[in-house]
């Protein structure tokens, strides 16, 4: 072997050495999000995110320009619904896509939204019975939400509450931290019960009734959402019967009488 061949090969075992080095490195980092009252959330990044994020600002006067700016604004966005603002910026989300092909970071957005607003869908009910209670024992709605938030545990619904709670303290008017609320999630159980309280709000209508509505309507919803999945069960399950019980009954009926054959014939 040729000094040349083995220099070449020296060099490819570094940078394979170097390059999983960074990649260990990389994947031990801790990424968080900044919450409104000061505290850091941890939010997990796929490790080929981190590996590349540092090479995305090369890609910044391509992505930049205006026939990509439908998508970064869309990024910025679906980053804000799955709770990622402040983590990565929708140009940051592009230029990750370029580098990786497009698809596989849209797939990965797509689900942490999924997950966000259908743990916001699950807490809901549960919140508003609260907050139901704690308005229709005397408290204002204000304090109502700071108590429902210091008491439960820090989930995207309580973060973004808590959002909404700074947002009315800095000087926000209820409307409009509702408002914003609603279309800075996108979720929508979380958008009518918003929407139904700023239409309290400017009617007159007690909260606590309004809240109470708006807490048995999703409860219903719910249950209409479960009734459905129930009666798609036999149907999504008629694949998997077909793909894996048929074949396995034909072959024990039919086994016997193959394996006879088989040896008649040999």
């Amino acid at each position: 072997m040729s000094a040349l061949s083995i220099a070449i090969i020296v060099a490819w075992s570094a940078a394979a050495v170097g390059l999983a080095w960074y990649f260990a490195s990389i994947a031990g980092d801790v990424t968080y999000v900044t919450l409104a009252d000061g505290r850091r959330q941890e939010r997990s990044l796929p490790v080929v995110f981190k590996a590349l994020l540092p090479f995305a600002p090369n890609l910044f006067p391509l992505v930049r320009r205006p026939m990509f700016r439908g998508a970064v604004d869309h990024a910025t966005t679906l980053l804000v619904q799955g709770g990622y603002e402040g983590l990565l910026s929708g140009e940051e989300f592009v230029a990750l896509k370029l580098m990786l092909l497009w698809i596989f970071p849209d797939v990965w957005l797509y689900r942490a939204v999924r997950r966000r607003h259908f743990s916001i869908q699950l807490s809901l009910p549960f919140v508003l019975d609260i907050l139901t209670l704690s308005v229709e024992a005397g408290m204002d709605f204000i304090s109502a939400l700071q108590r429902n938030c210091k008491s439960r545990k820090l989930d995207p619904l309580n973060e973004e509450l808590l959002r909404m709670t700074k947002e009315i303290q800095v000087g926000s008017s209820r409307r409009d931290a509702l408002r914003a609320m609603a279309d800075r999630v996108g979720q929508r159980d979380l958008k009518s019960v918003a929407f139904a309280l700023i239409q309290a709000d400017e009617l007159g209508v007690s909260i606590g009734a309004m809240l109470r509505i708006q807490s048995e309507q999703l409860r219903a919803r719910r249950f209409d959402r479960a009734e459905k999945l129930a009666a798609e069960a036999p149907v999504k399950m008629l694949g998997p019967l077909m793909l894996c019980i048929f074949p396995a009954v034909f072959l024990i009926l039919l086994g016997p009488v193959v394996s006879q054959v088989l040896k008649g014939m040999f």
